[in-house]
C-alpha cells in the first residue's frame, strides 16, 4: 500500500497532495489510484472493512497536486454544489518554455471533449463549454512559472488553452511540448484549493507546496 500524502484531515473531510503519475480513481486497466491508497488508509485507522470516502474532482494523472474527498456521505451534495456552483477556488502552477505576450492577463475559449483530448472551437459549436482562466508569469530560471486562478473545470481546460497561445506546459506532449520533464509527469500542480466546510461553514484554505 503507498500512504496517501494527507494534507489535512477531520471527522467529513480529508486532503491529499497527488503525486504525479498516479490516477485519482481506478480505470478499466486497474492502474494504481489514490482512491484505492486512500481506502486502504482508512481501513488500517479505523478497522472498517469498506470505509466510506469520495473525492470531489479529479487531476489528470500526469498533474501532481490538491484533491478533496469526503468522508462522510451526507455532506457529499453540499461540497459537489460548491464545485458545480464555482464557489471553490483553485489555484494551479505551471511550467513552460515559452512566455505568453501578455505576463498577466485572462484566457477564455469554448471548450469541448473530443474522446481523450480537448478541442477549443468557435462559441456556438455543438457540447461546447466556455472555458475561463486568469494567469500571471514571471521568469524562473531557464523557464517560466505560472499562476493560474481556474474559473472553470473542464477536461484538460489549464494544458489545452496555455497550449492555444503558444505556451504548452513542460513534458505535455499531447498538446504540443517538445521539452523533456520528468517520466508520466507534466509541469502542472494544483497549488491551493479553497472551500467553504459542509459543517462549521468557516472558508478552509489548503495549500500543497510547489514542486517547482
Amino acid at each position: 500500500m503507498q500512504a496517501p500524502n494527507i494534507l489535512y484531515e477531520d471527522d467529513v473531510l480529508l486532503v491529499c497532495n497527488k503525486p504525479a503519475g498516479l490516477m485519482v480513481e481506478p480505470d478499466r486497466n486497474n492502474f494504481p489510484n489514490l482512491l484505492h491508497d486512500v481506502k486502504n488508509y482508512l481501513k488500517a485507522i479505523t478497522g472498517e472493512k469498506l470505509p466510506y470516502v469520495q473525492h470531489l474532482h479529479r487531476l489528470d494523472r500526469p498533474t501532481s497536486g490538491i484533491v478533496l474527498f469526503t468522508k462522510q456521505k451526507e455532506y457529499l451534495r453540499n461540497l459537489s454544489e460548491q464545485f458545480a456552483n464555482r464557489e471553490v477556488s483553485k489555484e494551479y502552477l505551471a511550467l513552460t518554455s515559452a512566455s505568453p505576450l501578455q505576463l498577466e492577463s485572462r484566457i477564455e475559449n469554448w471548450h469541448r471533449k473530443e474522446k481523450k483530448k480537448a478541442v477549443l472551437v468557435p462559441e456556438g459549436t455543438e457540447y461546447a463549454e466556455k472555458a475561463i482562466l486568469e494567469y500571471n508569469v514571471k521568469p524562473n530560471g531557464e523557464f517560466y512559472l505560472w499562476e493560474i486562478k481556474l474559473h472553470t473545470g473542464k477536461y484538460h481546460q489549464i494544458r489545452i488553452q496555455l497550449a492555444s497561445i503558444g505556451c504548452p506546459i513542460l513534458g505535455d506532449e499531447l498538446y504540443g511540448s517538445t521539452e523533456n520533464y520528468k517520466p508520466n509527469e507534466i509541469a502542472l500542480h494544483a497549488w491551493k484549493l479553497k472551500i467553504a466546510h459542509p459543517i462549521t461553514k468557516k472558508e478552509m484554505d489548503f495549500v500543497a507546496e510547489s514542486v517547482f
